[in-house]
């Protein structure tokens, strides 16, 4: 099943990303956007919203609680928000598979 993942900006000014349900209006399992500071730089965090009280993705939030719709959501957002939802990894870059080359040569990534 195909999910709508949609990122909004709350009244409160946080950034949140989850399950948009057209016929309710609402963000379903909504995760929260934090950034962290690193050495490297600046990394994006995908916590459950309400995270440490709220250890799973199952929150719900209102349309009233949104102060801006997104208009696109980042590919790459939406693999990590899936990735954080489910525990699992999000395969990239299959479009590109190349057969025929010699084990550890070609960049599909797959074990041969």
């Amino acid at each position: 099943m195909a999910y709508d993942i949609r990122l909004m900006k709350l009244v409160t000014g946080e950034l949140v990303i989850g399950k948009y349900d057209e016929g309710k209006d609402c963000l379903n399992d909504v995760a929260s956007l934090q950034t962290v500071p690193t050495q490297q730089g600046v990394q994006m965090m995908i916590l459950p919203y309400g995270y440490p009280f709220e250890p799973n993705f199952s929150g719900t939030l209102e349309s009233s609680a949104f102060l801006y719709r997104y208009k696109d959501t980042p590919k790459e957002l939406q693999d990590k928000y899936i990735e954080a939802a489910t525990n699992l990894t999000v395969a990239g870059g299959l479009g590109k598979l190349q057969f025929g080359a010699a084990p550890g040569v070609g960049g599909s990534g797959l074990i041969t």
